[in-house]
């Protein structure tokens, strides 16, 4: 049978728009930062402006002979008026500046005074010929103090920064929305799918599978049919337990019909064999009852289940108390559950001398715990107790323990509610814990 035509369009496509449309916000972004103009900073100097700062004499315009000074490329740089101070000494140094006695002399030579009238601090290799850049101190002696004019560095964040630092905020923000919006369109079904294939095998209904992309639909199938597949083999597993199990029923029917004729003494021993082999058929039975069981889950409230459980417990005699806890609503079989709680206060009664069964709700779960006051439970062995016919007691005595499928079911019923069931130590003795999702 041809599968029919998919015309979803793959996972591929939406990535890779993203990244598109990303670089080519990215490319506008940059080229609108590189034409508003470079960031400002602080020219080079001609001798001749520094001069005219410290006569008190305006600044030529641009288009003279400063214009020599402006930078590679043509752009026009920031160039602040140079601004003088009166001082009553002459200036220090400052910063990485050091004193420039040829560009003194130079200074001095235009503004027509003695050598000794001028003070010329510079950076050393920002001079060439008559243009001073980074840190530069000039000052002039004029009466009874110093005209100085310094060099002024623009501020670490000037308003061009700010504005392109908004520019990639704002890109930021506005591709992180796409970007946002595109994780979670792939990453929800994602998780739907992880979930789905988290359910195969244990008797729980598939859940309703995602769409979308191609990748998408095509992994939804591949669970369902993982899914089908499993539920096969699992119905087929439960039918041929269930058969052999039927079909044992006969032979020890007729074999305790014939051991009637025996000594006493044989006669009750064998007769305990068969009620043993009876009753690890029941357990069998019941096992692959609840294996196949599909029931429809309704809501209930487990706290009213389980002190229903001990109280019926407690009326023929059993060593069980509930610390009881609070309402729990959760979607369920109350038969099968009922069933769950008692296997494991059997088990720690039978192992423990008594049982205790508490609850507590949190974070959308309810956690059921079941305490003993037994010797515990070996971790290294916790897990395989919950496999079919594997029993705490390797002797097999049926005055010691089970058939061995006490747990098993146990797990069976919690896994096909959604739920998981540990087996661990707890401050008395052993200790069984119980989680099930809460109903919404």
């Amino acid at each position: 049978m041809s599968r029919s035509v998919d015309r979803s369009r793959p996972l591929a496509w939406p990535i890779f728009l993203l990244v598109v449309v990303s670089v080519l916000v990215t490319a506008v972004i940059s080229f609108a930062v590189t034409f508003s103009g470079p960031p400002p900073f602080e020219p080079p100097r001609s001798l001749t402006g520094i001069a005219r700062a410290l006569k008190g004499e305006p600044p030529r315009p641009w288009f003279g002979g400063e214009r020599l000074m402006a930078p590679p490329g043509g752009l026009r740089p920031h160039r602040p008026p140079l601004q003088r101070i009166r001082v009553a000494t002459p200036p220090r140094p400052r910063h990485a500046e050091r004193a420039n006695a040829e560009a003194a002399a130079r200074l001095a030579l235009v503004l027509a005074v003695p050598r000794g009238d001028v003070v010329a601090l510079t950076q050393p290799g920002r001079s060439e010929g008559e243009a001073f850049a980074g840190d530069w101190t000039f000052a002039w002696r004029q009466g009874g103090g110093w005209w100085m004019v310094r060099s002024q560095q623009p501020p670490w964040l000037t308003r061009w920064h700010v504005r392109t630092l908004l520019a990639l905020l704002a890109a930021i923000l506005l591709l992180s929305i796409p970007g946002w919006w595109l994780a979670r369109a792939i990453t929800r079904p994602l998780r739907q799918l992880a979930a789905a294939a988290d359910r195969a095998g244990t008797g729980a209904p598939l859940p309703e599978l995602p769409g979308g992309s191609r990748e998408i639909r095509d992994l939804a199938r591949a669970v369902s049919t993982m899914h089908a597949r499993l539920a096969s083999h699992a119905e087929a597993r439960t039918a041929m337990l269930a058969g052999i199990a039927h079909d044992l029923g006969t032979p020890l029917a007729r074999l305790a019909f014939r051991v009637e004729a025996l000594p006493e003494a044989a006669r009750i021993r064998a007769a305990a064999d068969i009620e043993e082999m009876r009753a690890m058929i029941g357990a069998t039975l019941v096992f692959a009852r609840d294996d196949a069981a599909a029931t429809a889950l309704v809501r209930l409230d487990l706290a009213s289940l389980i002190e229903s459980l001990v109280y019926d417990l407690k009326d023929i005699g059993a060593a069980v108390e509930s610390t009881g806890g609070p309402r729990a609503i959760v979607r369920g079989d109350s038969g099968a559950l009922r069933r769950l709680f008692a296997n494991l206060v059997e088990n720690a009664m039978r192992y423990g001398e008594r049982a205790t069964i508490g609850w507590i709700v949190d974070d959308g779960r309810v956690t059921v715990t079941i305490d003993d006051i037994g010797p515990g439970v070996d971790p290294a062995l916790a897990e395989r107790l919950f496999q079919p016919f594997v029993r705490g007691d390797p002797s097999r005595n049926r005055l010691t323990g089970g058939t061995g499928l006490g747990l098993a079911i146990v797990r069976t019923i919690a896994t096909a509610h959604g739920g998981a069931v540990t087996l661990g130590n707890g401050p008395t003795g052993a200790q069984a814990r119980v989680v099930l999702p809460l109903s919404a």
